[in-house]
């Protein structure tokens, strides 16, 4: 595999645009000149966990 050549502060400003302000990934990946792929994996690496659903109903 290759070594990537972006910091890890461009990726993680490439995942908030996607993640906060929008943005859908393949504009993303067009205007940075990224792939899809790498945009993909940079969320799982930086983006926020998904919040867990909880089995137990705190309302009740």
């Amino acid at each position: 595999m290759g070594t990537s050549n972006y910091s890890d502060d461009f990726k993680r400003d490439a995942v908030h645009q996607i993640t906060v302000r929008g943005y859908p990934v393949r504009e993303v990946s067009r205007r940075l000149g990224v792939s899809t792929h790498s945009l993909y994996k940079w969320m799982k690496l930086f983006g926020d966990p998904a919040p867990k659903k909880s089995d137990v109903d705190h309302e009740a």
